[in-house]
């Protein structure tokens, strides 16, 4: 069964892809009917597969044939023709290569999702390292993450591989109390541990590391993302989808361009974001737990909110609500465990929030604002603040922004301070208010303890820039 395309408007690799495998047609044979419709002989399978990852869009000649071949209304092919040449007008930032890449590289996971991805190269663009299992160094032996491992002692090497569960599982705990910022440089350190040993391993061994690989390769871009390096996240990702694709994992690799898509949309990118949110969702195949489909589901929600899709957006929560319906923790992958109603709850709030609906968000907000848990309490208590201001309540936005703000010391994530910093510009428009007045106090007394952005690793004798958040 072909899973249904996702709400919104369509992109034309993705929707060619689909059409042709409900067919059950390889890409050769698309090609060789083809060619007898149009009569001519001049396109192969390559030209197909160029389509699907979208390096090409066809032209209108082709569209006229590939509606025929498929008998599908020809204005819907336009359409997604359309809407695929646009895609490369996002906002020019840091790591904006990196996103490129992995856009492509999810387009061809989608063509072909039981496939496998080739190896990625040594290097990225404009001289960045990504992570290969074949180089796990870099090229020419420069090193591909130069934090330090602070904590090398942690677990032996040989127990890592033969219990990967098991310090996964820790270091996602420890994510759940401390922020990227603390937390990146020993996220980069297990990846590449990983990859060196998929690089060493035999046909056996390498097989059952690549799933291993996949979950180290999403947490340590996730942990990058949070300290604020987007571009050392994005290179994760991308190794995370190769690993997970060769594994044959395809809701580890919708998880993976799920959380890449989190982080586009973070940095002000929410086309990119819908783009792979529903890349992940299209991907991830109808046997996707419900758990890893509503969180996808709240990933192309809140990036079509910020593109301002207030249609897609609202489709995407009600499948994101009925997904949730059959969310039954049991039966879901260690590496969702921290999904929960409330965790849900927040995450329809957020959208919410950016659709402009303020009485509906804050109790769900609210809700994800939970004690013991920092980085949650810093980031939804944002959003909150947010959410007060926009109902006129100036006071209290100040209250849950102090709360927030707190908590954002805790946790040590740079993404959290650039929610703050958000919220602390549209509170400027009330500083006559003494609440707003106490509030700045206590910013000014927290600024030297609030997280920092990672200071990005030296890649051949020059060190490089990290990205601005955009919130």
């Amino acid at each position: 069964m072909i899973p249904p395309p996702s709400p919104g408007p369509e992109l034309f690799g993705p929707l060619l892809a689909r059409l042709r495998l409900a067919r059950g047609w390889s890409q050769a044979q698309l090609a060789a009917r083809l060619c007898a419709a149009a009569g001519v002989a001049t396109l192969s399978r390559h030209e197909v597969s160029r389509w699907e990852r979208q390096v090409r869009v066809p032209g209108e000649f082709w569209l006229g044939w590939l509606a025929v071949v498929l008998a599908v209304p020809r204005v819907r092919l336009v359409g997604a023709a359309v809407a695929s040449r646009r895609t490369d007008a996002y906002p020019v930032t840091d790591g904006s290569r990196e996103r490129r890449a992995l856009l492509a590289l999810a387009q061809r996971w989608l063509a072909d999702p039981e496939g496998s991805l080739p190896p990625p190269g040594p290097t990225g663009s404009r001289g960045h390292p990504t992570w290969s299992w074949d180089d796990p160094t870099g090229s020419r032996g420069h090193p591909t993450w130069s934090w330090d491992d602070p904590t090398g002692s942690w677990d032996q090497p040989a127990r890592s591989w033969d219990d990967p569960a098991g310090w996964l599982d820790r270091l996602r705990r420890l994510d759940d109390l401390s922020g990227g910022t603390d937390l990146a440089g020993l996220g980069a350190s297990r990846l590449r541990r990983v990859a060196r040993a998929v690089r060493l391993a035999g046909p056996s061994g390498r097989r059952r590391l690549l799933p291993v690989l996949g979950e180290a390769a999403q947490l340590a871009g996730w942990l990058a993302a949070d300290a604020g390096d987007p571009a050392g996240g994005l290179a994760a990702y991308r190794l995370g989808l190769r690993a997970a694709a060769a594994a044959g994992d395809r809701a580890l690799a919708g998880h993976v361009l799920g959380s890449a898509s989190h982080l586009l949309a973070g940095i002000g990118d929410p086309s990119g974001a819908l783009l792979l949110a529903r890349v992940a969702d299209t991907g991830a195949g109808p046997g996707a737990p419900a758990g890893l489909r509503a969180v996808l589901s709240h990933r192309t929600a809140v990036a079509a909110a910020l593109a301002g899709r207030h249609a897609t957006a609202g489709q995407a929560l009600t499948v994101a609500r009925r997904a949730a319906d059959r969310h039954d923790p049991r039966r879901e992958p260690p590496w969702l465990y921290w999904l929960d109603p409330a965790e849900l709850a927040a995450m329809t709030g957020r959208t919410l929030a950016v659709l402009g609906r303020p009485l509906r968000a804050e109790p769900l907000l609210r809700a994800g604002c939970r004690p013991g848990q920092p980085r949650a309490t810093a980031i939804y208590g944002g959003w909150l603040a947010r959410v007060y201001l926009d109902l006129g309540e100036v006071e209290q936005a100040c209250a849950v922004a102090g709360e927030a703000l707190l908590a954002t010391v805790r946790a040590g994530s740079a993404r959290a301070a650039g929610h703050l910093t958000e919220v602390g510009r549209r509170l400027a428009a009330y500083r006559a208010e003494p609440a707003v007045r106490r509030h700045a106090a206590l910013v000014t007394a927290a600024r030297p303890y609030l997280p920092r952005r990672v200071t990005p690793p030296v890649v051949r004798g020059r060190r490089r820039r990290p990205a601005s958040v955009v919130t």
